[in-house]
């Protein structure tokens, strides 16, 4: 079992979907959290105080608005001034929107990359000096599929994933010489919030039940049949975490029921 103890983790984007589920993974390490997201202020408090309860960990949480760089950096400060240093950072916020290319909408491209890509830079920048300074990190980033091979109407959130993989690499080369690590994870389709609003798009769209809107979602891209769970991902960033990752860097890990394959 790897042991967390000690260690803090920010996870953005931990209120729900796979935020959450690493956060749990991480927590249940003994790590101390600082969560991150949108929602209900007494639904997100009933959460940070669940998580802190079951894991016995230090649970606090930050709204940073993530498209927005000063509250991204403000994140960090909190995290290291609340719980006295950030060890591990999971960038996992993230937007969608889909349109054909000449019909996407400037704001979106921009709200996409920002929140998708920028950042994941804010918060890596700000986190590595007290890393380096322990001589010890890990930072994750929740890629996609989408980082290595592209979907139709899906322009920002394609471009910013392959970003966030090239980002992964270049503060791996940055990093070698330390134990600090940085790896992205490429998720397939996981039911969160956000693919559901694609199920129920497609539904609606195709005028056919919720269930065969799933069926045919997977279908098209996962050969597995079968959803991805955050509770997964949650696991293969506990890894990331432990003494036997040390030496995997700059890797893209396709957690993607046979998605990329093919």
């Amino acid at each position: 079992m790897t042991s967390l103890a000690g260690k803090v983790a920010v996870v953005t984007g931990s209120t729900s979907g796979i935020g959450l589920g690493i956060a749990r993974a991480l927590g249940g390490a003994g790590a101390d959290l600082m969560l991150n997201g949108f929602g209900e202020p007494a639904a997100i408090e009933a959460l940070r105080a669940a998580l802190a309860r079951e894991f016995k960990v230090r649970a606090h949480y930050d709204g940073a608005d993530m498209a927005k760089p000063a509250e991204v950096r403000r994140l960090i400060e909190r995290a290291t001034s609340e719980l006295g240093r950030v060890d591990i950072v999971v960038n996992n916020a993230g937007i969608q929107h889909v349109a054909p290319m000449e019909e996407f909408p400037d704001e979106r491209w921009d709200a996409v990359l920002a929140v998708n890509l920028s950042a994941s830079f804010h918060t890596i920048k700000a986190a590595l000096p007290q890393m380096k300074q322990r001589g010890w990190g890990r930072i994750i980033n929740i890629a996609s599929a989408h980082g290595l091979v592209a979907s139709a109407n899906k322009v920002a959130y394609v471009a910013a994933k392959h970003g966030l993989v090239g980002m992964t690499k270049v503060a791996t080369l940055e990093t070698a010489d330390s134990g600090i690590t940085c790896n992205a994870i490429c998720p397939g389709w996981v039911l969160t919030p956000l693919v559901q609003k694609q199920i129920d798009e497609l539904a609606r769209r195709e005028k056919i039940p919720e269930a065969e809107a799933r069926r045919r979602l997977l279908a098209e891209k996962q050969p597995s049949g079968e959803f991805v769970t955050p509770e997964q991902i949650g696991a293969l960033a506990l890894f990331l975490c432990s003494d036997a990752a040390a030496q995997i860097r700059g890797a893209a890990l396709s957690i993607d029921g046979g998605w990329t394959a093919q």
